[in-house]
C-alpha cells in the first residue's frame, strides 16, 4: 500500500510543476514575454550575488571552523612535507577559485539583458587564449613537479639503516613479516602459502627465513627510517597510512615499495590527542570486496628498547610450521614388592622343597 502511495505523490508532484509551468507561460503571453524574461534575469541575477555572497561566507567559516580538527598533523618526516606541499596546492588553486567565481556571478549580474543592450560577439583573440592557456600550463606543471619530488623521495632506495617489514594484503586483513636478527627477509613462493601456519608462502629451504616472524600489528622505531616491502595474495589492495601521509597500492605478483620515518610515539600522540585509546592504524584504500571496511591493522612507534623488548618475545615463522617433535614420555618401572611379603614368597618356596 505505501509503494502505491509513494507512486501517487511523485505522479501528483510532475502534474503540480506542469500545471506551474503552464501558468507561467500564460502570464509571458498576457505581459508579454521579453518583459517576463527580462524580469525574471533580474531575479536570477540578484540570487547570483546572494549566492556568491552566502556561499564565500560559508567556505570561510567551515574552514575556521573545522581547522586542525579533522586532519591530525603529521606524524612522520616525509608526511610534514607532503602537508606542506597539500596547503601550497590549495592556497594557488583557492585564490584561482575565489578570483573566477567573483568573475562568474558578478558578469552574470552585470551583464544580464537589459533595455538597449545588446550582446557583443567575440569569435577569437589570441592574446587571451594564450594568457588562459600559459598561466594555468605554467602552474599545474609546478605543482606537478612538488608532486613527484615527493613521490620519488618515498619510492626511492630507503637509507641503509633502515629497518625492513614486508606488509601482505588478504581479503581482509593484513599480513606482517618481519625479517629476523640477520636482517633479511627470506625467500617466498605463492604455491607454498597454506592459512595454516604458512600465509605468505615462506620456502623453509631458504636459510634466510629460519628467523623471520610474522606479526598481527605493526611495531616501528621513532625516528628510524622504515622500508616497506608490500604486495597481495589476491586482489588490489592499498596500503593507507593516513597518519603518516603514505599510501601504495598492493598489487599481486608486482612487489612496491615505500619508506618513511615515523617521529611521533603512539604514547606522545596518546597526550596530544588527549585519547587514551588512540592507535595510529593501516587501512585498506582499495575496493577489495565486502569485507573491505574491516580491512585494518594497528601501528605501534616506539622506543628502540621498547621495541627490542617486543621483538624478543617473537617466535619464528619456521617454529610455528615446524615444531619441535614432543619427547617421548619416560617407562613406568613396576612397584617393588614390599618386604614382608618377599619375605612370605621365599619361606613358602623353602617349605616346598
Amino acid at each position: 500500500m505505501s509503494g502505491y502511495l509513494a507512486v501517487f505523490v511523485v505522479v501528483l508532484i510532475f502534474v503540480v510543476i506542469f500545471q506551474i509551468a503552464k501558468a507561467s507561460e500564460y502570464v509571458s503571453i498576457l505581459k508579454g514575454e521579453k518583459k517576463t524574461r527580462q524580469q525574471t534575469n533580474r531575479v536570477n541575477g540578484f540570487l547570483l550575488i546572494v549566492f556568491l555572497v552566502l556561499g564565500l561566507v560559508g567556505v570561510y567559516y567551515c574552514n575556521d571552523l573545522l581547522k586542525g580538527k579533522i586532519i591530525l598533523e603529521a606524524s612522520s618526516e616525509q608526511g610534514r612535507g607532503i602537508d606542506q606541499m597539500i596547503m601550497t596546492t590549495l592556497i594557488i588553486t583557492g585564490i584561482v577559485f575565489v578570483i573566477t567565481q567573483i568573475l562568474l556571478f558578478w558578469f552574470a549580474f552585470k551583464y544580464q539583458e537589459k533595455e538597449g543592450r545588446q550582446a557583443f560577439y567575440f569569435p577569437h583573440n589570441n592574446k587571451l587564449e594564450l594568457i588562459w592557456t600559459v598561466i594555468p600550463a605554467i602552474a599545474l606543471t609546478i605543482l606537478v613537479a612538488f608532486g613527484l619530488r615527493h613521490w620519488f623521495r618515498i619510492t626511492s632506495d630507503a637509507p641503509k639503516d633502515a629497518m625492513v617489514v614486508e606488509i601482505t594484503g588478504k581479503q581482509f586483513n593484513w599480513l606482517i613479516r618481519y625479517p629476523g636478527k640477520d636482517g633479511q627477509l627470506g625467500r617466498k613462493f605463492f604455491k607454498n602459502i597454506n592459512d595454516v601456519n604458512n600465509p605468505v608462502g615462506q620456502d623453509w629451504e631458504d636459510e634466510l627465513n629460519k628467523d623471520d616472524y610474522m606479526a598481527t600489528e605493526m611495531h616501528l622505531v621513532v625516528n628510524k627510517p622504515v622500508k616497506l616491502i608490500i604486495g597481495s595474495r589476491d586482489v588490489i589492495h592499498d596500503v593507507g597510512l593516513s597518519h603518516f601521509r603514505m599510501k601504495m597500492d598492493a598489487v599481486p605478483g608486482i612487489p612496491t615499495t615505500l619508506w618513511f620515518t615515523p617521529d611521533v610515539t603512539t604514547a606522545q600522540m596518546k597526550e596530544k590527542t588527549g585519547n587514551p585509546d588512540f592507535v595510529y592504524e593501516i587501512s585498506c584504500d582499495q575496493m577489495c570486496g565486502a569485507g573491505h571496511y574491516s580491512m585494518k591493522a594497528n601501528i605501534v612507534v616506539e622506543t628502540q628498547a621498547e621495541y627490542d623488548a617486543w621483538a624478543a618475545k617473537q617466535v619464528a615463522q619456521y617454529a610455528v610450521a615446524h615444531p619441535a617433535p614432543a619427547a617421548p614420555a619416560a617407562p613406568t618401572a613396576a612397584p617393588a614388592p614390599a618386604k614382608d611379603s618377599a619375605q612370605k614368597v621365599v619361606a613358602v618356596n623353602e617349605a616346598k622343597h
